[in-house]
């Protein structure tokens, strides 16, 4: 009984050093959806996101199956642009797409932030 003791205090002081070292950073969470002109969603469009103050797209992905897309950010204060960009997409059902506005997005801290984007 002793030895099962002290074995349950051994492992709970382990698990407890393993957590303390594997701090995780906070983040924010831009999540959108993409939406055609129709107002359906629309899969694998390519999302390109960049801070306000910067020219070049610091993180890029694609739309899903439902049209939605996330990216992990810093947390913080900040303001994030993020846009459409529609090179070498094809659609499925054989209309063209075009670009809609570039939406602003601002993060205060570790939070959710929901947006969409809306193409013509």
């Amino acid at each position: 009984m002793l030895g099962l003791c002290i074995g349950l205090t051994i492992a709970a002081l382990a698990g407890n050093s393993f957590a303390q070292n594997t701090k995780h950073k906070p983040y924010a969470l831009i999540f959108g959806t993409v939406w055609g002109p129709d107002d359906r969603p629309v899969f694998a469009v390519r999302v390109r996101i960049r801070r306000e103050s910067e020219k070049k797209a610091q993180w890029e992905l694609y739309s899903d199956h439902n049209g939605e897309f996330a990216q992990r950010v810093p947390a913080g204060q900040a303001d994030y642009v993020i846009w459409a960009d529609l090179k070498g997409y094809k659609p499925q059902n054989g209309k063209q797409l075009q670009e809609g506005q570039e939406v602003r997005v601002h993060v205060e801290s570790d939070e959710r932030v929901d947006t969409g984007l809306h193409l013509k």
